[in-house]
C-alpha cells in the first residue's frame, strides 16, 4: 500500500501567482541588493491600524490577561457584539434585513471564498469572470471541478466569462447554463465596477435558472459612484439567489490581523439529488463549526470598533488617502498615453501592457528598469494577458515616485 495524493493538485500548472512574482522579486533583490524597490502589486495595506481599533484591540488583550473578563473559546459563527453591529451599519443602514444567524465571522474573504466550495456538489457548473481572482478557480481545480488547463490557459470544465475592454469591462451572461457564479466587484483584478442595474442582470438569471451567486464585496468600502451597490442584497431578490463576503483586510487595514464576514441568508437554496430543496445556511454552519474555531476575541473587539464614529471617521480618513493615491496612478499613466481602467471605485489600477507586450514582460520592465513592482495581469486569467494590475496601497511618497519613474521609461 502508498499513500494516494489528491492528484487534482497536479492540474494547477503554475505557481500561486504572487508567489512567481515574490521569486522574481527576490531574484532581482540578490543580483541589486542597493535597489529602492517601490512594491505596488499585491494587495496589501502600507498605512497601520487606525487609533480606535488599536485602543479596542489593548483593551481586549487586557480582558484575557484579568480572571473576571477572560473569554475563551468563542461561538465559531463570531460573536453576537460584531455581528449585531455589522448589521447595523452595513446593512439596515441600506435598508437590508439580516438576523445575526446569517453572519458569519472569519479570518479572511480568501479563506472563505476558497472554503465555500466544499459546501457543494462536485458536479455544480462554476462559471468565474475571466480576468478572475485566483482563489476562485484554484479551489475548484483542488476539489476536483476541472479538467486539465488547455493550451488557452482555461480549464476544462469551467465556464469563463470575459471581462475586457470590448465589453467595457460588463460580464455578459454565461453562454451555457451554470449552477455557481463567481462575481467580485469592485472588481479584483480590473478595479471595475458594476451599477446596479447590471448586477440585477445576474440576479435574475440566478433566480430564472437556480443558480447561486457568490459575491464578493471585500472592496465596497471604497465605492465613491452613486450608482454601484455597497451590497448585492440591494438588489431585489439576492438573498434567494447570493452569498455576499465581505472583508475588514483592505477597509480597515486588517490585512495582518485577520478579520472578514460571509452572509448566508436562510432564503438561500441548494438542492439534494432528489431535487428537494435544503437550505444553504445550516451547511456552511456545520463546515464553519467542524472545521473553524473562529476569528479571536481581541481580533473581533478592534473589528466592532472600525463601526465607532471615531472609527469610521479615522477609517475614511484612510481610504481616502489610498483613493488619492489610485487617482494619481491613473491619471499618471493616462497622460502617458496608456489605457488604464479602475481606480475609481477600487484601490486597484488595471493598464494595458504597451506596444502589445506581455504581461510577465512589462512586469520585468518596471522591475529593472523602474523598481516598481506590479502584478502581470495574465496570472488572472487568459483575457488578463496584455495588462498589468497596480495597487494604491503604498505611501503617497512612494506612490508619486513610481508614476515618475515609470515616466521616464521608454516603452
Amino acid at each position: 500500500m502508498v499513500v494516494k495524493i489528491n492528484e487534482n493538485y497536479l492540474k494547477l500548472k503554475s505557481s500561486y501567482l504572487f508567489v512567481e512574482v515574490a521569486r522574481r522579486e527576490s531574484e532581482f533583490r540578490k543580483a541589486n541588493p542597493d535597489a529602492d524597490i517601490i512594491k505596488m502589486g499585491i494587495g496589501d495595506v502600507t498605512k497601520p491600524l487606525v487609533p480606535a481599533v488599536i485602543e479596542a484591540f489593548h483593551s481586549a488583550v487586557d480582558d484575557l490577561g484579568n480572571g473576571e473578563t477572560f473569554v475563551g473559546y468563542g461561538p465559531e459563527q463570531g460573536h453576537d457584539f460584531l455581528a449585531k453591529t455589522i448589521i447595523e451599519n452595513d446593512y439596515t443602514a441600506r435598508g437590508i434585513d439580516l438576523d445575526t444567524s446569517e453572519v458569519f465571522i472569519s479570518d479572511g474573504a480568501k479563506s472563505d471564498t476558497a472554503n465555500i466550495q466544499e459546501i457543494f456538489g462536485i458536479d455544480n457548473k462554476i462559471a468565474v469572470t475571466d480576468p478572475v481572482y485566483t482563489v476562485y478557480v484554484d479551489t475548484n481545480v483542488m476539489a476536483g471541478r476541472t479538467g486539465e488547463m488547455k493550451d488557452d490557459g482555461m480549464y476544462e470544465g469551467l465556464t469563463y466569462i470575459k471581462c475586457n475592454s470590448e465589453n467595457g469591462f460588463v460580464p455578459e451572461l454565461p453562454s451555457e447554463p451554470v449552477d455557481i457564479i463567481y462575481l467580485c466587484y469592485p472588481n479584483n483584478p480590473t478595479g471595475t465596477t458594476l451599477t446596479k442595474d447590471q448586477l440585477k442582470v445576474f440576479v435574475d438569471y440566478a433566480k430564472e435558472n437556480k443558480s447561486i451567486i457568490l459575491f464578493d464585496a471585500a472592496y465596497e468600502a471604497f465605492i465613491t459612484e452613486d450608482n454601484v451597490p455597497h451590497s448585492i442584497y440591494e438588489i431585489e431578490g439576492a438573498k434567494e439567489v447570493a452569498i455576499e463576503f465581505k472583508s475588514f483586510s483592505k477597509t480597515a487595514g486588517f490585512t495582518g490581523t485577520r478579520c472578514a464576514y460571509t452572509v448566508v441568508p436562510k432564503e438561500l437554496m441548494g438542492y439534494d439529488s432528489q431535487g428537494n430543496a435544503v437550505e444553504i445556511n445550516p451547511l456552511w454552519n456545520r463546515r464553519q463549526t467542524t472545521k473553524f474555531n473562529g476569528a479571536s476575541y481581541p481580533v473581533q473587539k478592534a473589528a466592532e470598533a472600525v463601526y465607532s464614529p471615531e472609527g469610521k471617521k479615522q477609517i475614511r480618513d484612510t481610504i481616502d488617502y489610498y483613493m488619492e493615491n489610485a487617482k494619481i496612478i491613473r491619471e499618471s499613466l493616462t497622460d502617458l498615453g496608456l489605457d488604464v481602467y479602475g481606480g475609481v471605485s477600487s484601490p486597484y489600477i488595471w493598464v494595458k501592457t504597451p506596444n502589445d507586450m506581455d504581461s510577465w514582460a512589462f512586469f520585468d520592465l518596471l522591475l529593472n528598469e523602474a523598481n516598481v513592482i506590479g502584478t502581470p495581469g495574465s496570472g488572472f486569467g487568459p483575457s488578463g494577458e496584455g495588462y498589468l494590475r497596480l495597487t494604491a496601497f503604498n505611501t503617497l511618497e512612494n506612490t508619486k515616485e513610481a508614476m515618475d519613474r515609470i515616466s521616464k521609461l521608454e516603452f
